[in-house]
C-alpha cells in the first residue's frame, strides 16, 4: 500500500475544483435544495400511490436524493468528489423523466411532461455538465 501511495500521479495536495468560488457554491446551494425537496415528495408518494407503485418511486427518488445531497454537500465546500454522485443524479434524473412520461396517461401526462421539463431534465443536464467538469490540481 506505501507503494501505491509513494507513487501515485496526485499532487499530496490533493485536487480541488476549477472554479471553488462563487459558481461552485450556487450549483450547490441548487442540487441541496433539489435534494431535500425530494424528500416530502417521497411522504407524498407513500401516501398517495398503490404499496408495490410507492416502493418503487420511493426507492428511485431516495436514490436520487442522496446523490443530489452528496454532490450539492461536496461542492458547497469545495472537496472534489461531487462529479460521481452528479453523474449518478444525473442518470436517474433522466431515468425518472423518461420513465414517468412513458407510464402516465390523461391528466397525469400533462403533469409528467411539465415536471420532466421543468426540473428533472434542466437538473439532470446541471449534474451532467457538473460531472464532466474537469477537476485542477492545488496551485495550478
Amino acid at each position: 500500500m506505501a507503494l501505491v501511495t509513494l507513487n501515485s500521479p496526485v499532487p499530496t495536495g490533493g485536487w480541488r475544483l476549477a472554479r471553488v468560488g462563487g459558481g461552485s457554491r450556487w450549483q450547490g446551494r441548487v442540487l441541496t435544495g433539489a435534494g431535500l425537496a425530494l424528500l416530502p415528495w417521497t411522504v407524498c408518494l407513500a401516501t398517495t400511490l398503490p404499496p408495490r407503485q410507492a416502493a418503487a418511486w420511493i426507492a428511485l427518488d431516495l436514490l436520487e436524493a442522496a446523490a443530489l445531497l452528496t454532490a450539492g454537500a461536496r461542492l458547497r465546500r469545495g472537496t472534489p468528489g461531487h462529479r460521481t454522485a452528479a453523474a449518478g443524479a444525473a442518470v436517474l434524473l433522466t431515468a425518472d423523466a423518461v420513465v414517468d412520461v412513458a407510464t402516465a396517461a390523461g391528466p397525469d401526462l400533462a403533469c409528467a411532461v411539465a415536471m420532466a421539463l421543468a426540473a428533472e431534465l434542466p437538473l439532470a443536464a446541471l449534474c451532467a455538465r457538473l460531472a464532466l467538469r474537469p477537476a485542477t490540481p492545488h496551485g495550478r
